[in-house]
């Protein structure tokens, strides 16, 4: 019988309707992005942060756990984040949660996936 042992989750998440002065420029990103990540119990090893030009961000994080990653469009109200943790599986849905608290987004598309090996 072939053991499977579950290695993580990543949640690839879409938010629509956030207003575009949250997401314009780096300063507010980071402020939500910080917080998820810092009250949710990921640990981050760095961050990297870029300024499009007029507006719009990319971000970044290394995790000891893996990554989270963040892009804005704010002409669009849009943001593309994807959390992938190999650590506790409630740590990604709170940091998560706690980016939607800070983006205010109007609709969420979430897919979650359980990453596995054998």
């Amino acid at each position: 019988m072939i053991k499977v042992v579950m290695m993580g989750v990543h949640l690839i998440i879409e938010l629509f309707g956030v207003d575009g002065r949250k997401i314009s420029k780096v300063k507010p990103v980071k402020k939500v992005l910080d917080r998820a990540v810092s009250k949710s119990g990921l640990k981050k090893v760095f961050s990297k942060f870029y300024q499009f030009k007029p507006f719009g961000v990319s971000a970044i994080y290394l995790l000891r756990e893996s990554h989270l990653s963040a892009h804005t469009w704010p002409e669009k109200n849009y943001v593309a984040l994807d959390i992938f943790t190999c650590g506790k599986s409630n740590d990604a849905e709170k940091a998560f949660n706690l980016i939607v608290e800070g983006f205010e987004p109007k609709k969420i598309i979430k897919k979650k996936i359980v990453r596995k090996f054998a």
